[in-house]
Formats: structure tokens, C-alpha cells, sequence
């Protein structure tokens, strides 16, 4: 049976992944700072979630991920999605050290940490999985720290890939980059384009991960859409009025 591990499991689009994954008959650890929603999920499950606390800003995160696989007997794939994102057009610096400090450094702890366990206790073998985001294509002015922090992790996941290659490892990577997804973290009041429901949008990040690609822009739309992203001058894309981001106004 395969094992996986989602850090960030606790509400939106985490929680749904762990029900989801469980649902293909996959034993689940499932992670996060809030964990009283896992636990309800869990006593339905009949015993195929095992869930820990793990504040990944805490230095403890490495050795409670280790303990997690423990008490799951195994992990076979790493699922971060974990992560934070403001719309911050005053460039404030509190809120963006939050979302560089949880999207960044958070991020390449448990990363590193997911790699560390592959390498020591799984011959080498693994998948490391990551929920980014289609912002990390550009630069977003209102969400600067957040953007940038998305591009960081999608070429953090590309030189592990790099890395496991030149070591002759079997540790895969699979990069998600969604759209924007109908979760809490809106601002209802808004309107966005090409808006996914979390149901919609999960569906096809098990299937990104269970078919092992190596990065998964969901959904088609995006995809077309962050590829038409890449081929826009610098000149001209900072004149490009972007108004509406996920996370409200």
C-alpha cells in the first residue's frame, strides 16, 4: 500500500487531498500547526490516516516529519502544500517576511528534510511533491513576496531534480503549479478569472502525482495562460494592470 505524507493537511485544499488520497486506498500522514480538523477526518478513516503536529517554522519540523513516517511505516511520497500568500501593495515588511519566511524557509526545510529521509531510510527512493502556484511564472506587483517566494520553490524543486539525477538517486520531483482554487483564503466579494473548485482542482493533483509528472500547471486554461506569461517582454509585462490576486484585496 503507498504511503504519503501531506504537511499543511489541516484545511483547504490539504484536508481534501488527505481525503482523497485515502479514498485510493493510500495510507496517509497528515500534518499541519491546527490539527483538530485531521483528527476528526482521521476517526472516520478506519486507521488509514496517522496525524502530527509540524509547524514547519519550528526547527523540531525535520524530526517530527521522521517520527510521522515512523509511526506510518513508511513514506513513499512527500506532499508540501503548506504555504501563505498576502496581497500586500504597500510592500508592508511584516506581512512579506510572513509569506518569505513560510514560503521560502519553511518550504526548503521540509524539503530538505523529505529528501534527508529518502536518502537514509528509503535506499534513496521517493517522490517529493510541492503545491506552487502559476504566480511563480512573474512577478506580481501586489504580490510581490508571495510570487517571488512561488518562483524560489519551483527552482528549488528543479535543482533537487537536477541533484538526484547527478547522484543517481531515485527521488523524483513533481511541481504543481494551480490557478486560482475556491478556498477560504479568498475574498468572496472578488471576482477572479478562470476560478477551479478545490474538488476539481484535487483531482487532478492526485493525478499529477500518481501519474509522476514533473510539473503539473492546473488546470489546461493555466497552463496556456502562464505559457503566453513567459513569452511577454519585461517592458511591457510591468505595464500589465494586474488588480485581482488569490488572496483578496
Amino acid at each position: 500500500m503507498q504511503k504519503i505524507i501531506i504537511v499543511g493537511a489541516t484545511s483547504g485544499i490539504g484536508l481534501a487531498l488527505v481525503e482523497a488520497f485515502v479514498a485510493r486506498g493510500w495510507l496517509v500522514g497528515a500534518a499541519g500547526r491546527n490539527t483538530a480538523a485531521l483528527e476528526r477526518v482521521a476517526l472516520r478513516s478506519g486507521g488509514k490516516i496517522v496525524v502530527r503536529r509540524i509547524d514547519i517554522l519550528s526547527d523540531d519540523a525535520p524530526r517530527e516529519l521522521a517520527m510521522l513516517a515512523r509511526e506510518l511505516g513508511g513514506m513513499d511520497v512527500y506532499l508540501h502544500v503548506a504555504g501563505i500568500g498576502v496581497e500586500n501593495p504597500r510592500l508592508d515588511p511584516e506581512p512579506d517576511c510572513r509569506v518569505v519566511e513560510t514560503n521560502a524557509v519553511g518550504f526548503t526545510r521540509m524539503i530538505d528534510a523529505a529528501r534527508q529521509w529518502f536518502l537514509s531510510e528509503n535506499d534513496g527512493r521517493g517522490r517529493i511533491a510541492a503545491i506552487t502556484s502559476v504566480a511563480g511564472t512573474e512577478g506580481i506587483g501586489a504580490m510581490a513576496a508571495y510570487s517571488a517566494s512561488k518562483a524560489f520553490e519551483q527552482y528549488y524543486l528543479r535543482a533537487i531534480d537536477q541533484l538526484s539525477r547527478k547522484q543517481h538517486t531515485a527521488i523524483k520531483v513533481t511541481d504543481i503549479r494551480p490557478g486560482w482554487i475556491r478556498t477560504p483564503l479568498l475574498d468572496e466579494r472578488a471576482g477572479y478569472p478562470l476560478l477551479m473548485t478545490v474538488d476539481y482542482a484535487v483531482k487532478r493533483i492526485v493525478r499529477a502525482i500518481e501519474h509522476g509528472r514533473r510539473v503539473a500547471v492546473i488546470d489546461w486554461r493555466w497552463n496556456i495562460l502562464a505559457g503566453l506569461w513567459r513569452l511577454i517582454p519585461r517592458w511591457l509585462w510591468v505595464r500589465v494592470p494586474v488588480s485581482t490576486s488569490p488572496f483578496g484585496k
